[in-house]
This record gives C-alpha cells, structure tokens and sequence, in this order.
C-alpha cells in the first residue's frame, strides 16, 4: 500500500491537489507553519503525478484516517481487527504501523485511556506546572475532571499556568513524560495532544461543575482580573444561548431591549434567530425583524458588543440561580 519512493512532503502536496480548493486551504491552515512552507514549495514545483499514483495516495491516506479512529476507539486489538477485514494482513500491519508510531510520539499519548480517578491519585502531588502540562495535552474532559478533583488553592495555581503556557520545549515535555510514563505503566494506555492558552482554560471550567468554576474565578480574579474576563468571554458565548431553555429565554428577553436584540440577531444563526423568536410575541417578532431590515451595513465590533451585552444578562441570571444552561457541570436538563 505504501508508496515506496515517495517522500511524505510529496504524498501531502499530491493529497491537497486531489481535494477542493477549500477544503484543501482549510487543511492547510492547521498545519505547523514550517510544514504549510514545505509542501507549499512542493506544490510550487509540482508537475503532475499520474491517476494510479494518486489514487493510491489518496486511498492511503483514508486508510490511515480510519486506522487512527479504530486505534483511539478501541486500542492496537480492536485496530488491528478491523484493519484485517479490509485490506489484506500485510497492508494492514503497514497502517497500524504507522498509526501506532504517530500515536506513540504525540506529547502524553499514553495518558489517552488513563482512568481519570487513578490519573488525578498520581499527579495531584506533582508541582502545579507539571500538572498544567499534562491537563495542556489532554482532552477537555479528561482535563475538567482532574482540574474538579484537586484541592482549591491548587486549582487556581494550575489554572493560572496553562492560561500563560504557551510554547514548551520539547526536551522539557518528553523528561516530564519519561517520569511519568514510568510511575504510571500500570494503569495507562495510548494518545492525545493540544496546547494550553486561556481557551483550555475556559473548556475546562465549561465543564466542571458551578462551585468548581465559581471558586477557581473568584480567587483568580482577586490576582488577575483581566485574566478572568478573557476566560469568562469565552466560556459561553452568543450563540450559546441556544443551551438555554425557553422560560430562561423569556427572562433573558425582558432585560434586553429590542434595538439591541435586532443588532446582536444580524450575524446570528437561523436556529438562535428562530429561538428567540419562538419567545416573543408576533408583533415583537415583527418589529425586530423590521429593524434588522432597515438596518443596514453594521459594524461587526458593534454587533459583537450588542452580543456581550445579552451574553452578561445570561451569565448574571445563571449567577443569580434564575436561569441553569444545560450541560454544565454534567446537569442535562434546566429548570427556571
């Protein structure tokens, strides 16, 4: 299966000219920047390479996209397994090992399937940037867990840290790595990777639970208030509202004014739109939509700042007990 000869700069440039044009840009745009340079200039160069040459490439790289969703649902068996039924036995041992490569270089793979309980038990007592760094390089979930479970004082000092991580050295997450790989043999499995930033933060804090995330913004605030404004602007955003139920939406409408409600609804989805809607009366419904109409060209700074005027009411009402947005904190229903 694998294209002998051909080098894996070439197979990504031939793999972006068999996609459309968006998509392909999209790709692109997720990539390192010394990577999105390198097959840049290979494209640049490119002459052409034949049909069967790119099929082939192409189908390689579906078989490996499907490789890694077998590996990281159900380990190497389950992999393998699947793998087996659709391609023959030799193919198949190429993919998985070039799965289980990428895997095992991903910065705390092996942390992937760690029991998030065994996992908070080992590291709770690491320095609080070692700890940052791990929840840096796990999903959401797995993070928000661990973050719930560690004492207070110690929350806000790991929430602190990964807001402000940025780049890390390589040299320094492989040596943390190596520590922990060995204290944790026992109970972990394979992969995952991401970075730090306040947006981490932020989707941790989304789902932990009220108390939690109350507590750990309340004493960060005291030292870092624009820190806890960046995280609270994006821990719930406009077309979050949509999590909230009607009887929250009515309360929500009453505080805001219709002039405000018509410029943050310009640039918001059809689904928001029809939400709102649904808890107005015809006539209000009417108005708003004239007013949107004959608005004409508006900035996006002012519609934008219209938007976080209502995100505030919601945030208010839920800090008041008046209205719960599903989903936080595990909670899957709402009440008013």
């Amino acid at each position: 299966m694998a294209e002998d000869g051909v080098g894996g700069v070439r197979k990504a440039a031939t793999l972006l000219l068999s996609l459309d044009q968006d998509v392909a840009a999209m790709v692109m745009s997720r990539l390192p920047k010394d990577a999105i340079e390198e097959i840049s200039r290979e494209i640049a160069s490119f002459e052409g390479v034949d049909k069967g040459r790119r099929d082939k490439i192409v189908e390689e790289f579906y078989h490996l996209a499907m490789a890694r969703t077998y590996f990281d649902s159900g380990g190497l068996d389950y992999a393998k397994g699947l793998l087996e039924k659709s391609l023959n036995k030799e193919d198949a041992a190429e993919v998985l090992k070039q799965v289980t490569h990428a895997a095992q270089t991903t910065p705390f793979g092996f942390l992937q399937k760690a029991d998030g309980d065994n996992l908070l038990t080992f590291i709770q007592d690491e320095h609080p940037q070692t700890i940052a760094l791990i929840l840096a390089h796990l999903e959401s979930n797995k993070s928000s867990e661990i973050l719930v479970g560690l004492p207070a004082g110690k929350q806000v000092d790991v929430v602190k840290r990964v807001a402000n991580m940025e780049q890390t050295n390589p040299e320094v997450i492989r040596e943390v790595e190596r520590g922990l790989e060995h204290r944790l043999a026992a109970i972990v499995s394979q992969r995952f990777e991401k970075s730090g930033g306040v947006e981490a933060v932020a989707e941790m804090l989304n789902l932990a639970d009220r108390a939690t995330e109350k507590g750990i913004l309340e004493s960060l605030e005291a030292e870092d208030p624009d820190l806890v404004e960046q995280i609270r602007r994006l821990m719930f955003v406009f077309e979050d509202i949509n999590l909230v139920n009607d009887k929250g939406i009515q309360a929500v409408l009453k505080e805001v004014d219709n002039d405000e409600l018509a410029l943050a609804l310009k640039t918001a989805s059809e689904g928001l739109r029809e939400k709102m809607f649904g808890n107005m009366s015809g006539r209000a419904v009417q108005m708003i939509t004239e007013d949107m109409e004959f608005m004409g060209p508006v900035r996006i700074s002012d519609v934008e700042a219209a938007q976080q005027k209502i995100v505030d009411v919601v945030r208010r009402l839920e800090d008041a007990g008046e209205i719960i947005i599903a989903g936080r904190g595990g909670e899957k229903g709402m009440v008013v």
